[in-house]
């Protein structure tokens, strides 16, 4: 796997600010809005948002105009960071490689649940994050399948689909759900 970007990555890229302290304001803005949103879901406050981050409501509105405006841009800055996971687990060996991301997938889920809420499947920036996060993680499974280490009698929309099945379900705590991921995990490895 190479470290070009992914079109998702151009996207992220594209809409943060050169300035540093409007880009401390809007990766404040972020953070913020993925924490507001993984506690209230899509309903979180704009202004708790802007609160969190330290910032006026003017700069949350500024940075990002529209409530969707700030949906989609957690959803491709979270999409973004599982890219770049991909590369850099890619070095390790195939199971942990795919393993290693597919944690991260499962972290990733929590804020996709309350973003894809506000945001349209055919939406042209969630077009772009489903392929940017296929380009990504597909060859994980492909190199773990390739290796001997996972199942050949699935793809990676299965995959996507167990894991995402996983954290759509409420659990005790993280450690729970970590338990439940790995005994689904199991049923992906062959059997050395």
């Amino acid at each position: 796997m190479t470290a070009t970007p992914f079109p998702v990555g151009e996207l992220v890229a594209a809409r943060r600010p050169h300035r540093k302290d409007a880009a401390r304001n809007y990766d404040a803005l972020l953070t913020a809005a993925r924490e507001a949103f993984a506690e209230h879901g899509s309903d979180a406050s704009l202004e708790d948002v802007a609160r969190r981050a330290g910032v006026g409501i003017g700069t949350l509105y500024r940075n990002f105009p529209t409530r969707r405006d700030l949906f989609e841009t957690v959803y491709a800055d979270e999409v973004d960071a599982l890219c770049r996971a991909a590369v850099e687990v890619a070095g390790l060996e195939p199971w942990e490689a795919l393993t290693a991301w597919l944690d991260r997938f499962a972290g990733y889920m929590v804020t996709k649940r309350a973003v894809r809420e506000a945001l349209n499947d055919e939406s042209e920036i969630f077009q772009t994050c489903r392929d940017s996060m296929y380009a990504a993680g597909g060859p994980l499974l492909q190199r773990a399948q390739r290796a001997g280490a996972a199942r050949t009698d699935m793809d990676f929309t299965d995959l996507l689909r167990m894991v995402a099945g996983i954290t759509a379900t409420a659990f005790d705590d993280d450690a729970q759900r970590d338990r439940v991921l790995a005994i689904a995990l199991d049923g992906v490895r062959t059997a050395r």
